[in-house]
């Protein structure tokens, strides 16, 4: 059980004997702050510059065409789908430590599961907008949901194109209600303490009535598991029919039984690696040291560990299994990854994801802080490269020599990319300073004072 006990890490926190009030006045106080950190402001106007460039990248994409990108025969799919399928894998750590912690009575979850369900959210928004600037007319996207339209068309659901849609779309109704029904008794919380009339009446409505009375907990808890029960299979189904993208088409290096898991596996590894790197700051900075303590911070580096040496292991045995079917097509995709003209990418990929995450055995690592921010941002950057190597080096070199041809990306390329992490931080800073970082009703409801054994 995560015990709450270290309270000398508090920063300003009020004096006072009542527990349940410090773990409120600690959440609360980063919302209630007139002004907060200069960090803060100086991390969102870095995020919101580049959220322009997104923009403006954006806008002359539409004038222009995709033709802006480096796309190109073979390399049709190019970054964007890169880049969709690297946002739908950051997006699985927050319901994983949500629900599936939740269902498994893992109490530790309690002090991070907010803002990974936060990171979730802002993650798949990140990742839906690739699809829809990808597909050559973006005006309209809604061709791709099954709607009458003006040109009787209909989604080709043999297609796992169409697949995604559905699977993505679901995933994110469902982690936004998650998400959002956590924060009711929070949000009612900020309300009772607001001082001003605007503020009170914004999360008065936010908090939908909530009183806390005995009827309204237990239809709460009850609705909150039926969600987390709904959310359990998503962390499974969702990576595995965007593994189906690659794994149905006859190419060799995509058509393969090991994408589903695989892809699961990495998608919580990549997504478990930015919740400790927005984690760490957040905590420094908003003096939440005492609530996201290095025992949770230990836990999701096992955790990146673990998952780590899986996907270590499905390199291992895509080689295997391309070199036991005797193909010589498949044999030559995957000696083309290590061997040919992407092995400085195929490299970059094993180095971040299979060598540096084994760091995290040494205790005296999983305990600095720098050395776990860093090994988690190298982490993102490896699954990036993950998915650049699954779509690059497996498409470059079609089944005839005379396609063969070398993915260059362009400038718009690497803009948009670094835009899309700059909508990822907006959001995640935006909430960081409207929002409660850290579920104060669970983090209590796990706290020894609540079972009368403190």
């Amino acid at each position: 059980m995560a015990q709450i006990t270290h309270y000398s890490q508090w920063q300003d926190a009020p004096a006072g004997d009542n527990e349940f009030a410090k773990i409120t006045d600690a959440v609360v106080r980063v919302v209630e702050t007139p002004r907060p950190p200069p960090a803060w402001y100086m991390a969102f106007a870095l995020a919101l510059s580049w959220l322009g460039i997104l923009q403006l990248c954006i806008g002359f994409l539409f004038w222009e065409g995709i033709g802006i990108w480096g796309n190109m025969h073979p390399v049709a799919w190019g970054w964007p789908i890169v880049n969709f399928v690297f946002w739908v894998g950051i997006g699985h750590a927050g319901t994983l430590i949500s629900a599936v912690l939740f269902l498994f009575r893992q109490n530790w979850r309690t002090a991070i599961n907010r803002s990974a369900e936060a990171m979730t959210i802002f993650a798949v928004i990140c990742a839906l907008l690739f699809p829809g600037i990808h597909i050559g007319r973006p005006w309209l996207p809604y061709w791709m949901f099954p709607l009458p339209n003006q040109m009787d068309l209909w989604p080709q659901f043999r297609s796992p194109l169409a697949w995604d849609v559905f699977a993505v779309g679901t995933y994110f109704t469902v982690s936004l209600l998650f998400w959002y029904m956590g924060m009711i008794p929070d949000l009612a919380t900020i309300r009772n303490r607001a001082k001003s009339t605007l503020r009170r009446f914004i999360y008065g409505a936010l908090a939908m009535g909530w009183r806390g009375s005995s009827r309204q907990w237990h239809r709460y808890e009850r609705a909150y598991l039926i969600l987390a029960a709904l959310a359990t299979p998503l962390v499974l189904s969702v990576h595995s029919v965007v593994s189906f993208d690659f794994a149905t088409a006859q190419l060799p290096g995509w058509h393969t039984t090991i994408f589903p898991p695989y892809f699961v596996a990495g998608a919580i590894f990549s997504g478990f690696a930015m919740v400790v790197t927005l984690l760490i700051p957040a905590r420094q900075f908003f003096g939440l040291k005492g609530l996201i303590e290095m025992k949770h911070l230990d836990m999701m580096c096992r955790i990146i560990l673990a998952t780590g040496t899986i996907v270590g292991y499905a390199y291992a045995m895509e080689f295997f299994v391309a070199w036991y079917s005797g193909s010589h097509y498949e044999g030559f995709a995957f000696i083309n990854r290590a061997f040919g003209p992407y092995a400085w990418a195929y490299w970059t990929m094993v180095s971040c994801n299979v060598i540096f995450p084994q760091m995290f055995w040494f205790k005296k690592i999983r305990g600095n802080l720098w050395a776990m921010m860093l090994i988690c941002i190298v982490v993102n950057v490896g699954m990036w490269f993950e998915r650049f190597v699954i779509i690059a080096t497996s498409l470059h070199r079609d089944f005839l020599p005379s396609s063969w041809g070398y993915f260059i990306p362009t400038p718009f390329d690497f803009l948009v990319l670094m835009g899309s992490f700059g909508l990822f931080f907006t959001l995640f800073l935006l909430f960081c300073r409207f929002l409660p970082i850290v579920a104060i009703a669970e983090i209590k409801s796990v706290h020894p004072a609540a079972h009368g054994d403190h």
